[in-house]
């Protein structure tokens, strides 16, 4: 990773920029959006639909090329919904599209390419409708959901459970367990003993985490100068 070249106070103005622009364009795209979200390049995270609350302390990123897509498109209008527990973290390329029903829970942890949809959104033979049957999602918290796996139609994942990258989630996974394949089947049982240190209590402090950061970024990047940081941008093959 390279070395971040800008001044400490152009940094601080871009954050104010990604606060507003989320504020400005994402909040009002949720029936709730709680306090203290971190939406990273707000501009490639796409809500559309009602009835979509997210949490609060999210961590949501989106990239130019793989945005996150989180959508209802209810039966009727104003119907379906989406709720997001909170401190989920939510990773480029993540999508989330429901038709009635997709409920996830606290400290929910997406990687890369996540899908989780609730309907196959057309018959296998009438392929202009919908089936009338609904079949809700539902994932517990503190699960997580390995890079580009599928969740399908259906589906309760139970809490602390892990489904592995690319897996295919087509029936209920049980609590506690790691899940992989396509179709998916538990391949490993976790250790309760062991505990869990999730992200609610990496969050316990969000104002005084946000005051940490900051004090990082001022430690850190204070030095940096403005027309060094230019420089860099206009020559980045340019050495000190």
């Amino acid at each position: 990773m390279r070395e971040d070249r800008r001044p400490y106070w152009v940094k601080k103005y871009y954050l104010r920029f990604r606060r507003w622009y989320t504020h400005h364009f994402l909040r009002p795209a949720c029936d709730y959006l709680g306090d203290y979200a971190t939406v990273m390049k707000p501009w490639h995270v796409l809500i559309s639909g009602p009835n979509i609350e997210i949490g609060k302390c999210a961590t949501i990123i989106g990239e130019p090329y793989s945005p996150v897509k989180i959508g209802v498109w209810g039966r009727e209008s104003g119907q379906g919904r989406i709720k997001i527990g909170d401190y989920v973290l939510i990773s480029p390329g993540s999508r989330i599209q429901a038709s009635d029903e997709i409920i996830i829970g606290d400290s929910v942890m997406m990687a890369n390419g996540v899908h989780i949809t609730d309907c196959d959104w057309h018959g296998i033979y009438d392929r202009t409708q919908r089936s009338d049957e609904v079949k809700p999602v539902h994932i517990g918290d503190n699960a997580w959901l390995g890079d580009h796996c599928v969740v399908l139609k259906g589906v309760t994942i139970g809490e602390n459970s892990i489904v592995a990258a690319n897996a295919v989630v087509t029936r209920d996974v049980p609590a506690n367990v790691v899940v992989a394949g396509n179709p998916a089947r538990v391949v490993k049982e976790l250790d309760l003993e062991k505990g869990f240190t999730t992200r609610a209590d990496y969050f316990a402090e969000p104002a005084q985490l946000e005051q940490f950061f900051d004090s990082v970024d001022n430690m850190v990047l204070s030095r940096n100068g403005l027309l060094n940081w230019l420089r860099t941008l206009l020559f980045p093959a340019s050495k000190d």
